[in-house]
């Protein structure tokens, strides 16, 4: 019975101690490593049999830690009594004894079972051991090895994830910019000969303008008589060119197919706005010239003094890659689809076209369609209703054009356009090359103004980066609106555009009823810039089939020849070789209203 109660006082003691250890301690718990329970039982019992007394919590200082009651029995009784390890005050000396004595490392590695429960391996031999105090249970639960593991992984997981989300944050942003081609189509042509109308047709099969606004405008065009004219109030915004159904401003609208962006420029076709015209071809990758079937509309448009000539070489000069002519109203009762008429229209217009330079088989395509129903836009005209063509439909047909090759690694280069104020200066145009990003520092030149860029939209979608080709609103910082006029050019700091006042050129006289010589002045449209030039010298003529040169110096030129000539202009313009660039190196002349000749710059002078 005394054995009994010596072997509990002992037990009472060593869990005490375990608890204590763990209080004072806390490595003990997680670093000391016990031995197997089957070994641990011999092993306390030897040291106790062979020390006595209170030398067990020195001798084995792991022993605390495995407490199998059997084994403390037996070690009480072996040792002579319960007088050796209950009397011998072992339990009072044991937490400084043990915190000295340093701990033996383990030959055998704990499994994970003993390292979850470092404190009492249950076996079935020690089942009976006293369980620990709550606290303690709680304590080592939080504090095991694997737990500390798990809380640091989850830890670098979020900080990780976190990092992850704030690197992925621009890239996000990234995806929004366009991974489709964009493509710039200008819409020529005489006036009413339905650009707009069959603009806003498109927009209308591309679900761009949703059909309750097309219900408002058919109703307000109604009201005002107009009703055939609703479809092109989708791109004549302003009332002064809804009241009078002429296009003023260039009329601007996207829409997307499957693999292209396709920008909308809709040109005026009067011809006191030619200029804005060619504001807006020289914006354009593909032209599309709109010409009307009805008797009397397309003779009006295409004999000296309609537009349809003038546009249609305003486009090539502009250098535009392909035209699609639109053979629009083919639906009106003058006409009803009759292919005689179609064809009419076609070989009268087609010689002009080849000497301009445009070629039938590669960059020129003739189509059937009529704007204000819609057929042959979209879908493919009905065989009932016109069973002599069988080409595609509009929109098929330019979605499958070949790519256009764009400068996507030289330096930034965009004309501007148009500016206007919004909390900031805004500028517009086409990027014709290089890549700008949100916080670029760029110049504007020719007045060489260094900007940063502070927010970028792409056809009105905010996007983080803006490339070659696409029609763009760039807000910058560090200019005002009104120290910016269209025709500057936001360009790379590193590699600015070339400026010049004096630049010798290769002009080509298409229509001028008197002589040009030395003196003469007139307006130079070269990419988005109106300027006054003169003439400052003729420095010879060139021959049209072979290209030689003259070797004197002509006094004048004319109607059909080809000079070059010195310039000069009234002030600074952004201008470069067109070899090295031939978007701005190319331009034409025009007075009076008419455009009188074209040229490109071979040479800027200074």
């Amino acid at each position: 019975m005394a054995q009994e109660t010596d072997g509990n006082e002992v037990s009472t003691k060593f869990s005490t101690l375990n608890v204590n250890a763990v209080e004072f301690v806390p490595s003990f718990c997680t670093s000391s490593t016990s031995a197997p329970a089957s070994t641990a039982v011999p092993a306390t019992a030897a040291a106790a049999t062979t020390s006595g007394g209170g030398s067990p919590t020195t001798a084995n200082p792991a022993a605390p830690t495995v407490v199998p009651t059997s084994a403390t029995s037996s070690a009480g009784s072996s040792s002579g009594g319960g007088g050796g390890l209950g009397g011998g005050g072992g339990g009072a000396t044991t937490p400084t004894s043990t915190a000295a004595t340093p701990t033996p490392p383990s030959s055998s590695a704990p499994t994970p079972m003993e390292r979850d429960d470092d404190v009492v391996i249950k076996t079935p031999e020690n089942n009976e051991s006293e369980p620990l105090d709550s606290w303690d249970a709680e304590e080592d639960s939080i504090l095991t090895p694997e737990d500390e593991e798990m809380e640091l992984d989850d830890g670098e997981g979020d900080g990780d994830a976190a990092l992850k989300l704030a690197k992925k944050k621009p890239p996000k942003l990234e995806e929004s910019r366009s991974k489709k081609e964009h493509v710039n189509v200008v819409f020529i042509g005489h006036v009413d000969a339905g650009k707009s109308t069959i603009g806003g047709q498109i927009m209308s099969l591309t679900g761009m303008v949703d059909k309750r606004t097309l219900e408002k405008y058919e109703r307000e065009a109604r009201e005002k008589s107009r009703e055939s004219w609703y479809l092109s109030w989708a791109l004549d915004t302003n009332q002064e060119e809804r009241d009078k159904g002429k296009t003023v401003e260039v009329g601007r609208a996207y829409f997307e197919t499957e693999k292209k962006h396709f920008t909308i420029l809709d040109a005026p076709g009067h011809k006191s706005f030619v200029p804005n015209m060619i504001g807006g071809a020289a914006q354009a990758d593909l032209a599309v010239l709109v010409i009307s079937a009805r008797k009397g509309e397309f003779e009006t448009g295409f004999d000296r003094g309609g537009q349809t000539r003038e546009h249609a070489m305003l486009a090539k000069t502009a250098g535009v890659k392909h035209l699609v002519v639109l053979v629009n109203k083919m639906d009106d009762p003058t006409v009803n689809w009759d292919v005689a008429r179609y064809n009419e229209c076609k070989d009268k217009i087609l010689p002009y076209l080849k000497k301009l330079g445009f070629n039938p088989l590669k960059d020129l395509t003739f189509m059937p369609v009529s704007g204000i129903t819609g057929q042959g836009l979209r879908e493919p005209i009905d065989a009932s209703t016109c069973p002599w063509y069988q080409g595609p439909a509009f929109i098929p047909f330019i979605d499958e054009l070949p790519s256009l090759n764009r400068k996507t690694d030289g330096p930034f280069i965009m004309p501007i356009v148009d500016k206007y104020k919004d909390m900031g200066t805004v500028l517009m145009g086409k990027v014709e090359s290089g890549v700008a990003k949100k916080g670029t520092c760029l110049l504007v030149m020719p007045n060489r103004t260094q900007v940063a860029v502070d927010q970028l939209w792409s056809d009105d979608e905010e996007v983080t980066s803006v490339g070659p080709g696409e029609n763009v609103k760039i807000k910058v910082k560090g200019i005002e609106e009104e120290d910016v006029s269209p025709g500057f050019v936001l360009c790379d700091a590193s590699n600015p555009i070339k400026t010049g006042k004096i630049f010798d050129a290769q002009v080509v006289i298409l229509e001028h009823k008197s002589i040009i010589c030395a003196g003469y002045s007139a307006v130079m449209h070269i990419h988005c810039a109106a300027e006054e030039i003169t003439v400052k010298a003729l420095i010879c003529l060139v021959d049209k089939k072979t290209g030689d040169k003259s070797k004197t110096r002509p006094r004048f030129v004319k109607q059909d020849q080809v000079a070059i000539m010195r310039i000069e202009c009234s002030g600074l313009i952004c201008l470069e070789q067109f070899k090295l660039f031939p978007q701005m190196g190319r331009f034409t002349l025009r007075d009076e209203n008419k455009t009188i000749a074209i040229g490109k710059v071979l040479k800027v002078v200074e």
